[in-house]
């Protein structure tokens, strides 16, 4: 069985790679929107990534057009809205689907991981965010509603001191 790090992956910039990059580090993964309501959510996305960066921290945000249209911008689009108004500095990648036929691997993969309430697979909405421990582990799923600062209690044990 392949492991979450061997899912091949398309930066925002157009490049294709995978998340082997990402081998030993404490991951969020987030399905990420431009114009939703769970946007400003960035920001939080940011600071928890420069608070926890040097400690292995790594947020990954991959856009969704799926809940709303909410992200209908192309690659560069969504780059420059990111960094001009949130000052992102966290690896963004091409827009994907997270649900459907068309899902992407690593949702797939996320979702089967760490289903939702009741055992549901599919994300709900936007800003759906996923943590895994150093060794690829899925260790939770959290909601949009639930704010990055209130994930900052899950990802502490997991980061060295």
């Amino acid at each position: 069985m392949s492991t979450l790090y061997d899912i091949p992956v398309t930066t925002l910039a157009g490049q294709n790679t995978d998340l082997s990059a990402y081998l030993g580090k404490v991951l969020l993964i987030v399905n990420t929107a431009s114009q939703c309501g769970f946007t400003p959510q960035y920001a939080g996305l940011e600071a928890l990534y420069r608070n926890y960066k040097d400690k292995g921290l790594v947020v990954l945000g991959f856009p969704c057009n799926q809940f709303g249209r909410q992200e209908p911008g192309n690659s560069t689009e969504i780059a420059t809205f990111c960094e001009k108004n949130y000052g992102v500095s966290f690896p963004m990648f091409a827009k994907v689907d997270v649900n459907g036929p068309n899902a992407h691997p690593l949702f797939v993969r996320l979702k089967a991981d760490a289903p939702g309430v009741l055992g549901t697979e599919g994300i709900k909405w936007n800003f759906t965010k996923f943590l895994v421990d150093r060794n690829g582990v899925v260790i939770s799923r959290h909601a949009p509603t639930t704010t990055p600062e209130a994930l900052d209690e899950s990802i502490a044990p997991l980061i060295p001191v």
